[in-house]
């Protein structure tokens, strides 16, 4: 078998994963964690702080203090739970709505990139590898833990 860990290495690297910054948009520099909170607060129902840390599988402080520099940037609302005041929902600021839009149009065109390299064969196997991936990560107890620190 290949050198698994270094196909990662490799692939994490060609994705732009250890950049400080992963994307900028209209003079707005994101790191990675930043663009995939934008992301799921985009893609979630008026998700709560605990939800969206979550997802990430990120420790409640770190992601407290990248939330609070996204609502500095304008990027993103803390509105307090109706129901429960000590919950804090996310929402995406019209700024922020658009940030998301552009990185996911700029994400898209990355990718419709990479597999016009491809045949129609060859992509849906990539596509139904990463699938085959993904559940199998989900199902391991090794995996998806959230990161100290």
């Amino acid at each position: 078998m290949e050198n698994l860990r270094g196909m990662f290495q490799i692939m994490t690297r060609r994705f732009g994963l250890l950049n400080k910054n992963c994307c900028t948009v209209g003079g707005c520099d994101l790191s990675l964690i930043q663009s995939h909170i934008l992301y799921e607060i985009d893609n979630q129902n008026k998700p709560s702080m605990q939800q969206i840390a979550e997802t990430l599988g990120t420790d409640i402080t770190t992601f407290s203090r990248q939330v609070q520099s996204l609502v500095k940037m304008n990027l993103i609302k803390k509105t307090p739970d109706p129901s429960d005041k000590r919950i804090s929902i996310l929402s995406l600021t019209t700024e922020g709505k658009y940030i998301a839009a552009t990185i996911d149009q700029q994400m898209n065109a990355f990718l419709n990139e990479v597999f016009s390299h491809m045949n129609e064969f060859e992509k849906e196997t990539v596509i139904r590898s990463i699938q085959l991936l993904n559940n199998a990560m989900a199902k391991s107890s090794a995996c998806c833990k959230p990161l100290q620190g």
